[in-house]
């Protein structure tokens, strides 16, 4: 029998790519385009809802990204940067999840006049009252995003060296791939690098093997934003046998995390369906597979919606989702004793709970 959805939401969960802008409530993003006057495509809450679901459900990257335009338009305060990081904690709660990393670029939200600095301290301070506030334990810190298209990754990058101790866990490029490798900010991370400073890229999502090869093996990446076009590297015989390329086996050997997020991949075409993911592979192949929401309002997600179509698709149980947990656990930019703690103190304890014979276990 496979696990409900009621008993996939009690199960702990780690979060680490979930974009901030790419999460706000349909209530909220209504409430404070009202008090803007920044124009919607529908107003109606649940209607709004709809239509980001609608129009990121499209097949490309690009007009997929275009939805955040609406999104990032309503965060240019800090009242409004600080509410929607609280209520992005409070649906994590909700959702069981006891450690996250969120992202966002703060470059995105000057154009009402704070600073870079003011950016990062309303996000801490929405995610700060949003962890005293929650029913349950949890962690939250923040990744700063540079946008791969612009040329203020260095900035970027020092401003979440300058916020380590303070919240911010690590610093990550996002945007299209196609036509902006992550070399183009090589001197970014080569900073970072000398700050034993944490990151992750944007690499395999839109584009294939050279995106993730360079954030590699060129930028020194840690994990891999995505990375699904790894599979490009790796071939099925008549047998069914799976034969790794070097760049796959580099992956799986050197266990760098692939932060895969199933529905937002089958929303911009990277992959034909859920069933179709090549998640199923990877994990089948036990590569450091970790699933994520990337989008929660653009694709209706979180992550129990995740999982638990990755049971129906799979048949994964508590097992499967235990080792993604513990995967995530293992590869957040977190100290290594804290993470420990959770992984021992939290997490396993959490499954085992749940794996108890009783009503509704499975």
């Amino acid at each position: 029998m496979l696990l409900s959805p009621d008993v996939v939401r009690r199960v702990p969960k780690v979060l680490l790519h979930d974009h901030l802008d790419g999460g706000v409530r349909p209530e909220t993003v209504a409430e404070l385009a009202a008090e803007i006057r920044h124009d919607l495509p529908v107003d109606d809450p649940a209607d709004l809802g709809r239509w980001f679901a609608d129009a990121a459900d499209s097949g490309s990257l690009v007009r997929y990204l275009e939805t955040f335009d609406h999104t990032v338009a309503v965060m240019q305060t800090a009242e409004a940067l600080s509410r929607v990081a609280r209520e992005c904690v409070e649906d994590l709660v909700a959702d069981g999840v006891i450690y996250a990393e969120i992202r966002y670029a703060p470059e995105q939200h000057l154009e009402g006049g704070l600073t870079l600095d003011e950016v990062v301290e309303a996000v801490r301070a929405g995610f700060e009252e949003g962890m005293q506030a929650a029913t349950t334990p949890i962690v939250v810190r923040q990744l700063l995003t540079a946008m791969r298209h612009q040329a203020r990754s260095m900035e970027i990058a020092r401003l979440a060296v300058d916020w380590r101790d303070r919240g911010v866990a690590g610093f990550d490029i996002a945007g299209a791939e196609d036509g902006y490798p992550p070399t183009r900010h090589l001197d970014a991370f080569e900073y970072l690098q000398r700050e034993n400073a944490h990151f992750t890229i944007h690499a395999g999502e839109a584009f294939g093997l050279p995106s993730i090869w360079q954030a590699i093996q060129w930028c020194g990446a840690e994990r891999l934003g995505h990375g699904v076009r790894i599979i490009d590297d790796i071939t099925i015989d008549d047998d069914g046998n799976a034969k790794l390329g070097r760049l796959a086996s580099y992956v799986r050997d050197m266990r760098i995390p692939l932060e895969m997020c199933p529905w937002s991949n089958v929303q911009t075409g990277a992959a034909a369906s859920i069933e179709e993911h090549p998640i199923g592979l990877l994990t089948a192949l036990r590569f450091r597979v970790t699933v994520n929401t990337d989008n929660r309002l653009m694709s209706g997600t979180s992550m129990t919606r995740e999982m638990s179509s990755l049971v129906e698709a799979f048949g994964y149980g508590l097992d499967e989702l235990q080792w993604f947990t513990i995967n995530a656990m293992k590869s957040a930019f977190l100290p290594f004793d804290e993470r420990l703690a959770l992984i021992n103190e939290v997490i396993k304890p959490g499954y085992a709970a749940l794996a108890e014979p009783g009503p509704g276990a499975r």
